[in-house]
């Protein structure tokens, strides 16, 4: 049996059925067609599937997707246009922090979780909002500056519009 499942993803109201079993993970990549949520451990381990709910970021493989119903829900999709990286990406490229690329999607939703919620963080911060995301590329340094270099960027561009 399916019900209808009404979110508000990336901006846009979007309607599907779903069974109740099928998490977010998988009705965001099989149903609405966003592939950036990655399928790493299928377990809450790894952040690979991290998007945000309400700008809350939860693992979407481990999520329920009819409890997402009458929410907002951003996948990297969202996060900024192809041609204009967010300050997250564009500081994850310049610091080396992306090699493979298949966790970036998740650390990049985590990390912009946290500069939502408090752009002056500080690396025990950084390190504890990305303690659920794992790389087994890069090494985690590169991937902490590059949040912090963000986030200054955040801080400065607050500074001349406030």
């Amino acid at each position: 049996m399916k019900y209808p499942l009404n979110v508000r993803v990336n901006g846009v109201e979007t309607s599907v059925d779903v069974e109740p079993h099928r998490s977010l993970l998988n009705v965001l990549r099989e149903d609405i067609g966003l592939t950036g949520p990655k399928e790493g451990c299928d377990d809450s381990e790894c952040g690979a599937c991290m998007v945000l709910v309400d700008g809350r970021p939860v693992n979407s493989c481990s999520y329920l997707a009819l409890q997402t119903d009458g929410r907002e829900i951003t996948t990297i999709e969202g996060v900024s246009e192809p041609s204009c990286p967010h300050s997250i990406q564009q500081a994850l490229l310049e610091e080396g922090g992306v090699q493979c690329g298949f966790c970036t999607p998740g650390i990049v939703m985590s990390a912009k979780a946290l500069l939502d919620a408090n752009p002056s963080c500080d690396e025990d911060e950084v390190r504890l909002a990305l303690g659920g995301n794992l790389c087994r590329c890069t090494g985690y340094q590169k991937i902490v500056r590059a949040v912090l270099r963000a986030a200054e960027q955040l801080q400065d561009r607050a500074g001349t519009t406030g």
